[in-house]
This record gives structure tokens, sequence and C-alpha cells, in this order.
């Protein structure tokens, strides 16, 4: 019998995590590996955010908090609702966890039972479907296509959800596909949503701050008010504040499903970091001036990674509407040699071989529910960049 929990065997380790280990392993021997893999703006903190922690540090401000968020947080983020969304919310109705992870996490837990369905479209956060597994749920995975831009049709949403389905889990801009939901694209899949009232929405907004080409991000119960009632908004500091390590999320939604977040969460990892906490009220209520300059850098990256990886005879690389990924299909390459003579006979072969024969860290496609792709995250210098796909240019040329 074994020691381990049944639960536990359902679950894989983070894939993204893995190859970015795997990468560090590499370079420790002495190998120049560029790594592409990990989902983590390369700017620094703005100064006003980390003066405010060291602010709150010197004050005292380093106890215990309330389970779920201190009251300035909470406030903070219902201001930042209203503003940027039109969407009213109390204090009442937030929750603030450890990364916006353990905000979905705490919501999946709170009300997933054996037999209940999540459907989530694919590709999709490698994280979604093991967490919906953790809290005893059954993740209904839905194919989008690279025609139509990665992007769920009303058609499709319909046709996932039966009698079990509790929860649709939304994300745009979409990590790993950085593919963003227009307004009446969000629109035709609220109208779906209004004809199953026992669907909840659980949306996950993080990288609603990195839009380009005059794309505007918006959020279902913006679009569709008439979903207010069930959906939970999920956001946080992490990607557009620089904020990873400081682990803030927040979610805004129902209270009773707050509440049930808070009792999951006062028994499981109690408050986040105090001080993390004081640096996300800076982060929303302080100047939001440098979104705009470093939004024109990824632009600048994006641009030029969406061009070489054209480049490519068998590669397909779609210009996404938001985050900092791109998703490139390598159908193209499936059934190639290497030059060390391995068969691309999937996308992981692709990724490890591009690791072992020419240095770049990618994440593989089945990592997210569709294949045959790989994910390159673009926030990184322009220089790494260039040379990451100068490889990949060169690697490709070669195969057979």
């Amino acid at each position: 019998m074994s020691f381990l929990s049944d639960t536990l065997s359902r679950v894989k380790p983070s894939p993204t995590i893995a190859m970015t280990a795997k990468a560090a392993e590499l370079k420790a021997a002495g190998r120049d590996v560029i790594g592409l893999s990990a989902g983590e703006p390369d700017f620094d903190t703005p100064q006003n955010i980390k003066d405010a922690a060291v602010a709150a540090i010197a004050a005292g401000k380093t106890k215990y908090t309330a389970p779920d968020g201190i009251p300035e947080l909470k406030q903070a983020v219902c201001a930042k609702m209203k503003r940027d969304h039109g969407l009213d919310y109390t204090p009442a109705q937030i929750s603030v966890g450890t990364g916006g992870k353990q905000t979905l996490y705490n919501a999946l837990m709170a009300t997933l039972n054996p037999g209940d369905e999540v459907v989530i479209p694919a590709p999709y956060w490698v994280s979604y479907p093991d967490m919906v597994l953790l809290a005893g749920g059954t993740p209904v995975t839905v194919e989008t296509t690279l025609e139509n831009s990665f992007k769920l049709t009303p058609e499709q949403l319909d046709a996932a959800i039966t009698p079990n389905t509790k929860w649709f889990i939304f994300n745009s801009p979409s990590n790993p596909t950085g593919a963003g939901y227009s307004w009446a694209e969000l629109k035709a899949l609220t109208e779906v949503l209004l004809r199953h009232p026992h669907v909840w929405v659980m949306t996950d907004d993080m990288y609603e701050h990195l839009a380009y080409d005059g794309f505007e991000f918006c959020t279902p119960a913006q679009v569709e008010p008439k979903l207010y009632d069930r959906t939970l908004t999920c956001n946080g500091v992490s990607k557009a504040y620089a904020m990873t390590g400081w682990r803030i999320g927040y979610a805004a939604g129902p209270e009773t499903l707050i509440a049930a977040m808070r009792k999951v969460q006062s028994q499981s990892t109690s408050n986040p970091c105090s001080v993390s906490q004081w640096a996300a009220v800076e982060a929303l209520n302080g100047p939001q001036d440098f979104l705009a300059p470093n939004n024109e850098t990824f632009v600048r990256r994006r641009n030029l990674v969406v061009e070489m990886l054209n480049a490519v005879d068998g590669i397909t690389c779609p210009v996404p509407e938001g985050a900092f990924y791109v998703y490139p299909s390598i159908a193209g390459l499936i059934g190639k040699t290497t030059p060390a003579g391995k068969v691309i006979e999937t996308d992981e072969d692709f990724a490890t071989a591009l690791l072992e024969e020419a240095d770049v860290a990618v994440v593989f496609g089945a990592a997210f529910g569709l294949s045959p792709n790989f994910r390159v995250s673009y926030a990184t210098s322009d220089a790494a960049l260039k040379e990451a796909c100068t490889r990949i240019q060169a690697f490709c040329a070669k195969l057979s």
C-alpha cells in the first residue's frame, strides 16, 4: 500500500518549473543556456513599491494580519475594480492570497465535490487542471485552434457544459498564447453562460495590463453584469508590476464564496506576507505611468520573436494581443531528425533536443494541453531573445 495519497497520483509537477530547473542545471555545468521558459518579467519592481515595503518594515508592520488580507489592501482592490472595470465590490467581497495561484486554488478547494466538472480551454496555464484534480473535481479541456487564434468559440463552450459543470475557467490575455478576447468575443461567451445558470465563472486576469496594438482588456462581469453574482474575478500584482516574488494575488466575488475561501486559507497558509501586502497597496494605489513604457518594450520584443520564428520553415507563430508569450506551431517539423540523430515525434522531443543541442530552454506544448507547439516567454532582454531565436533558426535549418 502506498504511503502517498491517491489524489497526488493524479497530479503532475509543473512542467514550466521542471524545464527552468533543467536549464539552470545545464547552466551550472558551464553551458551557455538561454532560458525562455519562465513566465516572469525581467523588469525590477518599481521603486515606489519597494519604498512602501521598506516603510512598512520600519513601521513594524511585520505581524500576522487577517487571514485573507489587510483592510487597506482590500480597499485598494475595490478601488481598482471600480476604476478599471466599473465594478462595485465591498472589502467583504475581496480575498487576498499568496499569489494568484492560491486564490484560484482556494476557490476550487472551497467549491468542488467529486463529479463536479470544470471547463478549461486549451492551451491552458499548466496549473489549472491539476488544481481541479487536487480539489477532487474533473477538468474538462476544450482544444482551441491556431486558425481561431487559440480562442474558445461560443459553440465549443456550449458543447462542453453538462449538468455536472460547476466552473468555467477563463484567462485573457492568455498564458501560454497571449491571445486576448475582444469585448464582442467575450460577450458571445457570456451569452452562452447566461443559458447555463448553474455554471460559475473563474476569470484569471493576471495579464490585464499587458495589452498591445490597441487591444482593450475587458473582464466577464464587466461585459455581462448579469454574471456578477456567479463570477470570481482573480488578479494579482505579479506580472504587470514585476512583483512575482512578492507573492500577492487577489480575487473579487460573492461574499459567501469569499468567506469559504477565507476558511480554506485560515487552515492552510493563513495570511500572505504582511510587508508584501503593504507593497501591493502602493502598487494598486500609486502611479501607473511605468506600464506604458514597459509595454512598448514588450511589443518590440514580441515583434522580434514573431518575425524570427516565422522565418523558420516548419514553424508558424501567430501575433498575440497581450501577455509576454508566443505559442508557435511546429507541425511542419514533426518527423524530422536532429543533428544528434533524434527523431522529433512530439513537441516534448523538440523542446528537449533544442535544450540539449542548441542551449535554448522553451516549454513544450503538451504541458499546456495543445500540441504540437512550444511556448516562448519574451520577458527577457532583446539581445538574449535575438541570440535564442538565431539558435532556433540554426537548429531547425539542420533538421533532416
